[in-house]
């Protein structure tokens, strides 16, 4: 799973919420280390709900605009699980503190 994929689902993870939303989010998130441009944030969105992640939750007018507001489905949130695991897993490797390592 792609880093924006994860950040994406994350921010969904407490409920529905809309592109512009998903963006600020996932900057949240990530300590702004993750930054979505729009229109890669709504190819991950169709390809997202193309592959069951999310779901539509919530579709609006807002100054003549459709705005759709966007949440994880059950396979979504397994999915987002699995990946922190594979995370969380793969942080016990590295210890958090950083060693000098001096030639000999």
């Amino acid at each position: 799973m792609r880093e924006t994929t994860y950040f994406t689902l994350a921010a969904l993870q407490h409920g529905p919420l809309h592109g512009y939303a998903i963006i600020q989010r996932v900057s949240e998130l990530s300590g702004g280390r993750v930054r979505l441009a729009t229109g890669t944030l709504y190819t991950a969105l169709d390809r997202l709900t193309t592959a069951g992640h999310i779901r539509v939750a919530s579709e609006e007018i807002v100054n003549g605009r459709a705005r759709r507001s966007y949440e994880l489905t059950p396979h979504g949130q397994t999915a987002l699980h699995e990946q922190a695991r594979v995370y969380a897993e793969a942080a016990r490797i590295v210890p958090m503190t950083r060693s000098v390592v001096r030639p000999a």
